[in-house]
């Protein structure tokens, strides 16, 4: 017994002698593998972040405690400035230790992003950080996929975005007024004439979850009216919706687990093991959106759009009507219910998140008081070009697209809070950067399949050597004559760029002009030291507190008549 007790265990010794000399002799021969390669493209190595702790462990520590103090586009600036300083001269790329053991490349130069999301598109892919990630809330859709199935969804959604969907803002308008009555429904300070303190951002996530809802189901939210002193409760909408209507909380909270996960890099698994809740989190928006999936799906399949819609379905209320439904095209192309369920929360992350936080960051910097001068001058534009918020004209997709000093404004938002600061990519072959090698940072570097390359659209939005020494302020004028490239990036770029960016700024666009139109006053505090609620998207941790001020009529016919 004992002597084939002690002849196993020597088997067992000698299977993991060969095991870790064949890893040993495969790592030499990959090593040398990568050396030769790196000569031939001409390669040089990056420069190198000291680690503060072993095996990667001291970055996400670092990342995790400036995340927890909603600091963390402020952490990415402080090390690449470090950096800088050790290196005597700006550099936009870095490599960094991340857990287990592996090398993590860091950057922020246009040449080098371009190089992934673009002209090397094909030696990249999203990985398995983020589809692994991201699926439990998800699914596999847009956002999540690579290959043939990323192919799939965009070529499924793209059509959904066309200009004519995009330009309707009939839905836009009623929702802004229910935004309105809320707004002046908040107490007024009989002082000044201006309303106490409001949180604008909370206001602006219940719009677009509204006008998200509405364009994607056919049927809103209409979490909005739950804020009214006369409108509906909470329970009021539960008959409406036949799932719990805490749908957005559930929904901001999920994204939050997911965000922590990706913090943790390769280790992104660990926080869904660890993280309970998530699991029942994402059942309650899971089953909010199936509700509506099932209606288009006992919906009869209409595929002539000459044909009015039938009025005898269970459909008829909610999607079957003449407006433009995304879910009811979108089940005209697939009856997958879940491949449908995967597709609408891509979109409704985009659609709702995206514009609720451009607009909470842009009216932040306009109720600055620094930038009075900027929302003054805004406003002025506003007026002339659209006139009053009684009496409205020209307000249509062309109209907005063509005022350029708004366009400018959200430009420069977009440009010092890029809604989705930090992304990432990996490599699935091995391939090459063109920049960030050598001693002057001007050669290529080698990148490894399975190396994780993570841009930062935040710093290089704020890099003084690209946008000069007042970089960190709010100037819209800087875009006077300007044609941006790789350096300002709000909307991804490349195969991958987002198809719902004119939706976004279209919608932006409009509940600025409304708000303007409205209130003569908007007043806040400073942005310089804004925190950051970075999720899956990156929004004003601590609000938008304002106070407004409803504009007179008259004074506003005023600056209309010039």
């Amino acid at each position: 017994m004992h002597r084939a007790l002690g002849h196993l265990f020597a088997l067992a010794l000698a299977y993991l002698a060969l095991a870790v000399l064949h890893l040993s002799v495969k790592a030499v021969l990959t090593c040398r593998r990568h050396h030769r390669q790196s000569l031939a493209l001409g390669c040089e190595k990056p420069h190198t972040v000291p680690a503060r702790l072993p095996f990667g462990i001291g970055l996400i520590w670092d990342v995790l405690q400036a995340d927890k103090a909603k600091r963390l586009p402020h952490y990415l600036i402080a090390r690449f400035e470090a950096a800088w300083k050790d290196l005597g001269r700006p550099e936009g790329t870095v490599r960094v230790r991340s857990p287990p053991c592996e090398w993590r490349i860091t950057t922020s130069d246009p040449k080098n992003i371009q190089a992934v999301l673009a002209t090397q598109f094909k030696d990249f892919a999203l990985g398995e950080n983020r589809s692994g990630g991201f699926a439990p809330l998800l699914g596999v859709g847009i956002f999540t996929s690579d290959g043939d199935q990323w192919a799939h969804s965009r070529a499924l959604l793209r059509p959904q975005f066309s200009r004519d969907q995009v330009a309707d803002l009939s839905t836009e308008e009623r929702h802004v007024q229910t935004l309105i009555k809320v707004i002046d429904n908040h107490p007024i300070d009989p002082d000044t004439g201006k309303t106490k303190p409001i949180d604008l951002l909370p206001l602006f996530f219940n719009l677009t979850l509204d006008t998200a809802t509405e364009f994607l189901f056919g049927d809103s939210a209409d979490s909005q009216l739950t804020l009214l002193p006369d409108g509906l409760k909470p329970n009021d909408l539960k008959p409406k919706h036949p799932v719990n209507i805490d749908f957005a909380v559930a929904f901001d909270k999920s994204q939050r687990i997911i965000a922590f996960c990706s913090r943790l890099g390769p280790l992104w698994w660990l926080g869904h093991i660890f993280c309970p809740s998530l699991k029942p989190l994402t059942r309650q928006v899971h089953e909010y959106v199936d509700y509506y999936v099932r209606l288009a799906l006992d919906t009869p399949i209409n595929n002539n759009p000459e044909d009015k819609p039938r009025n005898d379905t269970p459909f008829n209320d909610k999607l079957n009507d003449e407006r433009y439904v995304f879910l009811r095209a979108l089940a005209l192309t697939t009856r997958d219910p879940i491949e449908l369920r995967s597709q609408l929360l891509n979109v409704l992350l985009a659609g709702r998140d995206t514009t609720a936080s451009l607009l909470g960051w842009l009216f932040l910097l306009l109720a600055d008081p620094q930038y009075t001068t900027i929302r003054l001058k805004l406003r002025k534009t506003i007026l002339q070009d659209f006139g009053t918020f009684e009496n409205p004209r020209n307000l249509t997709f062309a109209e907005l697209k063509s005022c350029t000093y708004l366009q400018w404004c959200l430009n420069e938002a977009l440009r010092l809070f890029p809604v989705v600061p930090i992304n990432a990519r990996r490599a699935i072959v091995d391939t090459s950067l063109p920049r960030g090698g050598g001693p002057q940072g001007d050669k290529p570097i080698f990148i490894p399949k399975g190396t994780e390359v993570v841009y930062m659209v935040y710093v290089m939005h704020r890099r003084r050597d690209i946008w000069g020494e007042d970089a960190n302020v709010f100037r819209p004028e800087r875009w006077a004559g300007k044609r941006s490239g790789w350096e300002y990036l709000p909307f991804n770029g490349g195969p991958r760029i987002c198809i719902g960016q004119q939706f976004a700024l279209t919608e932006a666009g409009y509940v600025t002009v409304r708000l303007m139109q409205r209130y003569s006053e908007i007043e806040g505090g400073s942005s310089d030291a804004a925190r950051h609620n970075l999720t899956l998207t990156d929004c004003p941790a601590d609000g938008v507190v304002v106070r407004l001020k409803v504009a007179e009529e008259d004074e506003s016919e005023k600056i209309v008549g010039g």
